[in-house]
């Protein structure tokens, strides 16, 4: 059975009628930039308006925050980040007086693991806007640990 042999032609100078000319274009850097829309310092805050009129505010610190904002990647209402995470001694499997920090937390969640299924990675689009949200929150622990500290 002969062997076929293709070419891929890439022409910069041709693109489909009605497209703008560079939206085919290669990358020229490898940065990623997120845009988060509204004021700047602006809380990214869930508001709950209870059915008995009051109103609740969820912090993106709070533990509930990840399952509110993403009630498809969480359907069973898992815990995301806050404060009180402790780590844990990989040897003796017990707590330890040190906190885990939103960049650790969420390096954990989205880590590929042999023979371990994560969903999170699978979603695609809401995957790229959860770790952009995640990433602005990482951001945000950061700052307050230095207006705080």
């Amino acid at each position: 059975m002969p062997a076929d042999y293709y070419a891929v032609v890439i022409r910069a100078d041709k693109r489909p009628v009605g497209q703008h000319e560079r939206q085919f274009n290669a990358p020229t850097i490898d940065e990623v930039a997120i845009v988060i829309v509204g004021e700047e310092f602006e809380s990214r805050d869930i508001i709950l308006h209870r059915r008995s009129g009051d109103i609740q505010r969820i912090s993106e610190t709070h533990r509930s925050y990840d399952g509110l904002q993403y009630p498809i990647l969480f359907w069973r209402g898992d815990d995301g980040y806050h404060f009180n995470i402790k780590m844990i001694n990989p040897q003796t499997g017990e707590g330890m007086n040190k906190k885990v920090s939103a960049m650790n937390y969420y390096s954990y969640r989205l880590m590929i693991r042999q023979n371990a299924e994560n969903h999170i990675l699978k979603c695609r689009q809401l995957f790229h806007q959860y770790i952009v949200d995640m990433y602005a929150k990482i951001e945000t622990e950061r700052l307050l640990y230095y207006i705080f500290d």
